[in-house]
């Protein structure tokens, strides 16, 4: 049926392909599933997470051996949770409750992604279907229910939510497109699209709803356009689309290995965001400069306890290894009321992301922040090694910050334990360390502006609500302002000034950033390249003479449409 349908353009290219629907529903099974005696289905759930268990690892491996390493650590992440002994007491209990596995293992999985689904912030919202997707896998195995044959053709995953068991079992360069019902950019299908550059798009709950499976669809990851039962003339005309898009994609990747500098020699550090440690190997394919953004929360995520020393420590040593004596700069964790970690016994709060969270609460937890801290001064040693701190609001915390550092580091000597001395610096992410930039910078070694979070609690706007979503700009000028100011404050201090975010990687705000000074740029890997030609492509002088135009404008739409007028 021929029908158009909009939603939010969030990786550009062009996706011509069969719509794959990537949710399962096991409502039939679970109707016609007769359980046998509790003791009966207490053994068939233990063969079921053993067997689960195997074929994730297995399938894992063999992702990575084919290139495919961001489906291999989902589906290795996914064989963690099955391992979780906390997965198999839940199912155990809801079947002496109920006496029936089947539902004893969705109802368990059901549970655990309501707590993650409940929570403020967007990427731990987002791995709910996670828990699902293993919940589904789980059961199938108990039931003997076969893998959902996909073939061979391209297909356009579309679900409000897609599993990440869809992504991992389709063939390298089968997706040519991903429709999210849901608005989150952060969810796992966003984050494979964006490091293989597969055109996406969210919000488009619409479409989700009216489309059928099997159809054949266009659609533009740009503009957000969907186009079911197309005719000729406009599948021809995104089939150009798409070789454009292809030519271009080999075109960027032959930047790789480019310096990212302005036409008339600014350079500018081109770094990658991680979140674990396997993420390396896509940031240097992409030509990364070092790491300006590792997030280390993953490493206390999915467990019943705080990660030790150890574990911290190999983990920083192989990513501060693989940079390679580029920069890697660690920030501690960034955990609050809003993520579900019982050994954290933090309180369910109100508004978690004006809460107690991240910094707030390493000062509050030695047992948490020590052995962070004595891990990262530890991995220093390996390569180039900076501490970062978020949610910093005032001189004093910070500064309590470093007293913690320099305990750390008596503590490693007296331990015997060989560490070396790492610059400190501030993720500057609220408004209030933006405005007092000037004194944070008297004590920081660098400065990196969370542009996500800064753009969020200055425009007083959500980004995954739906509602209100296109109000978040980075571009508005009360943002441009406070990141100028930031940048200012840091070069008047001679420390370094970076960015984390996705404004650091839109080309358009790069080229404002370099006219504003900014020294480094971090961002998913895949930007890298396309950030790199825009900043290859200008001089200082035309950048100044865009940042002063843009300046003028009294609303973030005016300056983006001036920029893309320009740019």
């Amino acid at each position: 049926m021929k029908q158009r349908f909009k939603g939010q353009g969030v990786i550009a290219g062009i996706g011509v392909g069969k719509i794959l629907r990537a949710n399962e529903n096991l409502d039939e099974y679970l109707k016609s599933y007769i359980p046998s005696f509790v003791e009966e289905e207490r053994e068939k759930v233990d063969k079921a997470l053993k067997d689960v268990q195997e074929y994730l690892f297995t399938r894992a491996e063999a992702l990575r051996r084919d290139g495919l390493t961001e489906q291999g650590a989902i589906l290795e992440a996914h064989a963690m949770i099955v391992a979780d002994p906390v997965m198999r007491e839940n199912v155990l209990s809801k079947i002496d409750a109920t006496g029936n596995s089947l539902r004893a293992v969705l109802n368990a999985a059901e549970d655990q992604a309501a707590v993650f689904e409940s929570m403020e912030d967007e990427y731990f919202r987002a791995r709910a279907v996670d828990f699902r997707d293993v919940g589904k896998r789980i059961a199938r195995a108990i039931i003997g229910a076969p893998e959902r044959e996909i073939g061979d053709e391209p297909v356009i995953l579309c679900g409000h939510e897609i599993e990440p068991s869809y992504i991992a079992n389709l063939k390298k360069g089968q997706i040519a497109g991903i429709l999210l019902g849901a608005g989150s950019t952060t969810a796992h299908a966003v984050i494979i699209a964006k490091a293989q550059a597969i055109p996406a798009i969210v919000g488009a709950e619409e479409a989700v709803a009216a489309i059928l499976d099997g159809e054949e669809a266009l659609m533009d990851g740009e503009t957000g356009e969907i186009i079911t039962g197309p005719t000729d003339e406009e599948r021809a005309a995104y089939e150009e689309k798409a070789r454009k898009a292809a030519a271009m994609k080999a075109h960027y990747i032959k930047l790789k290995d480019l310096p990212s500098v302005t036409e008339d020699g600014r350079k500018v550090i081109l770094a990658a965001n991680i979140g674990v440690p396997g993420d390396m190997e896509t940031a240097i394919e992409y030509g990364a400069e070092g790491v300006g953004l590792f997030r280390t929360e993953f490493l206390f995520m999915g467990r019943e306890s705080l990660p030790g020393e150890e574990e911290q420590f190999a983990a920083y040593k192989d990513v501060a290894e693989k940079a390679k004596g580029k920069l890697t700069i660690i920030r501690t964790m960034d955990i609050g009321g809003d993520k579900p970690l019982s050994y954290l016994e933090i309180p369910k709060e109100d508004n978690p992301f004006l809460g107690y969270r991240a910094l707030r609460v390493s000062l509050k937890r030695r047992d948490l922040f020590l052995p962070q801290l004595k891990a990262a001064l530890r991995a220093g040693l390996y390569g180039k090694v900076a501490i970062m701190f978020p949610m910093i609001i005032s001189v004093q915390e910070f500064l309590r910050a470093k007293e913690f550092v320099e305990e750390a580091k008596k503590e490693l000597t007296k331990e015997k334990k060989e560490f070396k001395d790492t610059p400190l610096g501030i993720m500057v992410e609220t408004p209030a360390a933006a405005m007092t930039a000037g004194s944070l910078a008297k004590y920081a070694d660098f400065f990196s502006i969370g542009s996500n979070d800064l753009v969020q609690y200055t425009l007083a706007v959500d980004r995954s609500n739906s509602e209100i979503s296109h109000l978040y700009n980075h571009f508005h000028p009360a943002v441009l302002k406070l990141v100028q100011q930031t940048i200012g404050a840091a070069k008047e201090h001679g420390i370094m000034a970076g960015m984390c975010g996705e404004m650091a990687s839109d080309p358009r705000a790069a080229v404002l950033l370099l006219a504003m000074g900014i020294d480094e740029l971090s961002m998913s890997a895949p930007s890298i390249p396309e950030v790199k030609e825009r900043v290859r492509s200008v001089t200082m002088d035309e950048a100044k003479e865009l940042l002063r135009k843009a300046l003028s404008f009294e609303d973030g739409e005016s300056v983006k449409n001036y920029l893309e007028g320009q740019i």
